[in-house]
């Protein structure tokens, strides 16, 4: 639901273009180059109307998106999105090591390229690549651009992927950028396959390597707390927790503690419009305005096009815009969140792009607890149905939307890290920015009831007692394929198909400060599994755990302990390059160009409080302390910095002579200008 907002876009951009994470100390300057020639003019390029293979010329193999142009020039291969500011090129090289490679291939790409390398980091071989490396660059916030390279060695060469592209761009191509990043792999290079292969029983044996392995992650990662749950052959074989639910206190993690589940919560809120489907209070194709008449999404034109299927699809080309909700929310409710959305226009084209909103899935859910309850408030009417029709014929009885509930009762406590990595515990304040889109991700569970979820799923839509909550027809329509996420995921109703390893997986994340989570199934080997975490590092281990259950099923290469500890490294290296530049207690010269208080239209007020030397921004919902840094365009940025809070850059300015707190999330500018 919310993205780890500490985590640099250079690190999510490297992340596309690879399968896993590691890191390695940071390097100051470029490398000596080894030659790799430049083009000598322009070469002409060609537009893709479909997917389409294409290979480099020392027979590395990748995928163009529909839509972008690709040209050849001796060892590169240059693409250019379909939209301004989206460039990127492959280039084989024979150059001894990475840093070689890497150098030597920029000028091929940016003849005058000479930004500082901010961060260098190992990634595990896979993909048929013997070695990998990723590289991120300085960049300043004004300049709104990820840059970076990522270097893959087969045999003796080297193949080297250069970018440079706009963060709006990076945005709303996430998909495509990353169907480039993943399906780039060797000449001749078979993916793993366990089609056609029998799953293993998960016996005591092999039950207790997966356990071990989400052990030894959760300490690896610095986690307090992890649950998880697994399922096979119709019934639950695990159920259990590892750790504590907070730092400093010895109650243990178990079965029945509560964790705030976030975006999986999605894939409930379509399980109550599919019962609905199954009512015929609506069909999946049903325009929206003829459920819920009032409804608006951007304009009249943009408005008519929406299905039901659309509202939870990621498929409508509507921007992630959470910096709304996230800052002003004392007053907000499922009425001005159905309000707002009528001010939000698709910034790509329906079916063109994935794009993840939260508010428009909290749509969903609010518009099927309408058509549940039509007289009750639009939140107490969602609650109401999510409870009769879902959660209480499935058994979940400690599952709610009540964090009072919630809190009082047997649950974990969120953890971030701070400001030189170390695990603390987390402002909770954030978190309740989602009471408002609660059926986006505002649920609280346990893996007790979630396995009753996943259960219900693998049974095609059948309770224990054998009746039928939802048909298979309505229940398997949330799984079909609306968008494409990259090579081997598509993205349907609240819920992920990955066939990366030739067998479907059907499941879905869930993200808020300091809980991180996952569920998956099976299908086709009626297995599921459930993995929650109480701290911001756990979002590392959910791939890891998923790969593990497959290597025990199907005896799979032995890579998830691997990828756990190439994550964490990642982590620190990540978390202390961006220490090096902030200063705490911030530089009194940035103090002293701060106004006391500001206001935004959007994001409400923001108070510059004193502690001691120290700075706090105030947002009214939830504060933290702030430390400055100097950037390289000569600007000077404040980054909130107290665990769970951390992350947020607002960016020294001045506006109609007036002083300025300028933030940004991918594709939006908010101006925080100075109060009278």
């Amino acid at each position: 639901m919310l993205r780890n907002i500490r985590l640099s876009l250079a690190a999510v951009a490297a992340t596309v273009l690879f399968a896993c994470a590691g890191a390695a100390p940071p390097a100051k300057t470029q490398p000596a180059a080894a030659p790799t020639p430049a083009p000598e003019a322009k070469p002409p390029a060609r537009r893709v109307d479909v997917d389409t293979v294409q290979s480099t010329p020392g027979g590395a193999t990748f995928t163009v998106p529909a839509g972008w142009s690709v040209a050849s020039a001796g060892a590169s291969t240059l693409l250019e999105g379909p939209e301004p500011g989206m460039r990127m090129a492959i280039v084989d090289s024979p150059a001894k090591d990475a840093d070689a490679a890497v150098a030597g291939a920029w000028p091929s790409f940016r003849a005058d390229f000479k930004r500082t390398l901010k961060l260098v980091q190992p990634r595990p071989a896979r993909e048929g690549w013997d070695e990998q490396r990723a590289y991120q660059y300085e960049t300043s916030p004004n300049e709104k651009i990820i840059v970076g390279a990522a270097a893959q060695r087969h045999g003796e060469s080297w193949t080297v992927v250069l970018y440079e592209i706009d963060q709006a761009a990076f945005e709303r191509r996430l998909a495509q950028i990353s169907l480039i990043g993943q399906s780039l792999r060797p000449q001749g290079y078979a993916r793993e396959s366990f089609a056609g292969k029998s799953a293993n029983v998960l016996d005591a044996a092999r039950l207790k390597r997966i356990t071990e392995m989400v052990e030894r992650g959760r300490e690896t990662l610095g986690l307090p707390g992890v649950a998880i749950g697994l399922a096979q052959g119709g019934k639950v074989i695990f159920e259990g927790g590892f750790g504590v639910r907070e730092l400093g206190r010895p109650q243990k993690v178990d079965a029945d503690t509560l964790f705030i589940i976030a975006s999986n919560t999605k894939a409930l809120s379509t399980l109550l419009l599919a019962t609905q489907v199954d009512d015929k209070k609506f069909g999946w194709g049903t325009p929206v305005t003829k459920v819920y008449p009032s409804f608006r999404l951007g304009d009249a034109e943009t408005t008519k096009q929406v299905l039901m299927e659309h509202l939870i699809c990621a498929c409508t080309g509507l921007p992630r815009q959470d910096y709304e909700w996230l800052f002003e929310f004392k007053n907000a409710t499922p009425k001005t969140v159905m309000n707002f959305l009528a001010t939000v226009q698709p910034t790509t084209k329906f079916g063109e792009t994935f794009q993840y909103s939260n508010l428009l899935a909290a749509a969903a859910g609010y518009i099927g607890g309408a058509v549940a309850y039509p007289g009750k408030e639009l939140g107490a009417a969602y609650d109401l149905a999510m409870r009769k029709r879902i959660f209480d014929p499935l058994g979940m009885k400690a599952t709610t939307f009540d964090f009072a509930r919630a809190l009082s009762r047997n649950h974990a406590t969120p953890h971030s890290q701070d400001i030189d990595g170390m695990t603390a515990i987390a402002t909770m304040d954030i978190n309740r920015a989602a009471i408002p889109v609660r059926p986006a991700g505002g649920a609280w569970s346990n893996v007790k009831d979630m396995m009753r979820y996943v259960q219900m799923e693998l049974a095609r839509g059948k309770l224990p007692n054998g009746k039928q909550l939802v048909s298979e027809q309505a229940l398997l329509a949330r799984r079909v394929p609306h968008v494409r996420i990259g090579e081997y995921v598509t993205y349907g109703m609240g819920l992920m198909v990955n066939t990366r390893y030739s067998v479907p997986i059907v499941d879905h994340g869930g993200d808020l400060v300091g809980f991180h989570s996952d569920m998956f199934w099976l299908p086709e080997h009626g297995v599921g599994g459930v993995i929650l975490t109480n701290a911001d590092g756990g979002g590392l281990l959910r791939g890891p755990f998923i790969r593990k259950v497959l290597e025990e099923l199907f005896d799979g290469k032995p890579e998830a302990a691997e990828d756990v500890e190439s994550a964490a490294k990642t982590r620190k290296a990540q978390i202390a390059k961006e220490r090096e530049r902030l200063v705490v207690p911030p530089e009194a010269e940035a103090v002293a160009k701060l106004a006391r208080s500001y206001a935004n239209q959007s994001l409400g007020t923001l108070d510059v409080l004193q502690k001691g030397t120290g700075r706090v921004f105030d947002f009214g919902e939830w504060k933290s302390a702030v430390a400055s840094r100097k950037n390289d365009d000569g600007t000077t940025s404040m980054i909130t910095i107290d665990p769970g809070a951390g992350g947020f850059e607002f960016v020294i300015a001045d506006r109609d002579g007036k002083r300025a707190l300028i933030v940004r999330d991918l594709q939006h500018e908010y101006v925080f200008h100075e109060e009278n």
